[in-house]
């Protein structure tokens, strides 16, 4: 079964949560395990114990292909990627970074865009590129430890940055690759793995705002700050407008 995906006009995304289940079925055959899909989180935990090294395990992960479908059956990253749609022209160029297994990225050639995919070369990487072959899609997948080109229209890295040292090293980047940056940062959770480091949203959210803000707003419950901005230095005007556009964001929060 493969995911069917509807697009209007670029915008209107939709994504079947089951048929991203079975393309992993189909991938792994007698391999496939239904109790680490719904054991993901406990999946991967033990895996990092077994593995002992983070950046090692981001290069090695098997779990990562349960997590990452399981993620995408949630839908999470739908209302960052519409948004992301507003400031971007039909059919433009788009690098899914930290791209994992995919899923948005194949969403959105499927809708018509031009995208590239960028991440470590990984068991994730390698089911990506047997995805798009399945599909009869062509699409570039760089290696993070190699070179990722820029001119991109827009740059979006969702649920990443937490998992950075550097997240202003990793927004440069980004920055120096497109007209356009995506990301939403997620704020502490009790349940959150050790993968997750604590950011420091508000400098990050200022850092967006001093280049010139076209989009912030809370997602989940308000947990998600999700930003999108234009990397070039804003002028005066510019910046009061974006500033303003954090100060409504704080004082709301949308699905």
């Amino acid at each position: 079964m493969r995911p069917r995906i509807r697009a209007r006009r670029g915008q209107e995304l939709v994504l079947e949560p089951e048929a991203e289940r079975e393309e992993l079925r189909a991938y792994l055959g007698e391999a496939y395990d239904e109790n680490r899909l719904r054991g993901w989180r406990q999946v991967l935990e033990q895996e990092l114990a077994e593995v002992g090294d983070e950046a090692k395990l981001y290069r090695v992960s098997q779990a990562y292909l349960y997590n990452l479908t399981a993620f995408a059956m949630s839908q999470t990253k739908l209302p960052y990627l519409r948004r992301l749609l507003r400031h971007v022209p039909e059919g433009g160029s788009l690098l899914d970074y930290g791209c994992g297994i995919g899923s948005d990225g194949l969403m959105l050639l499927e809708a018509g865009y031009r995208v590239a995919f960028a991440d470590f070369d990984n068991p994730s990487t390698t089911y990506l590129r047997w995805r798009l072959g399945r599909r009869g899609l062509s699409a570039p997948v760089y290696d993070l430890d190699r070179e990722v080109p820029a001119g991109f229209d827009a740059a979006f890295c969702f649920d990443v940055v937490e998992h950075v040292e550097d997240p202003f090293e990793l927004l440069g980047g980004l920055e120096a690759r497109a007209s356009v940056v995506a990301v939403n940062l997620l704020e502490d959770d009790e349940e959150d793995s050790e993968l997750h480091r604590s950011l420091p949203i508000r400098e990050l959210t200022d850092h967006a705002a001093s280049r010139g803000l076209l989009s912030y707003s809370r997602h989940h419950g308000g947990r998600s700050h999700l930003l999108i901005y234009s990397p070039a230095t804003a002028g005066p005007l510019r910046r009061v407008r974006s500033r303003a556009r954090v100060w409504r964001g704080r004082l709301a929060q949308s699905g």
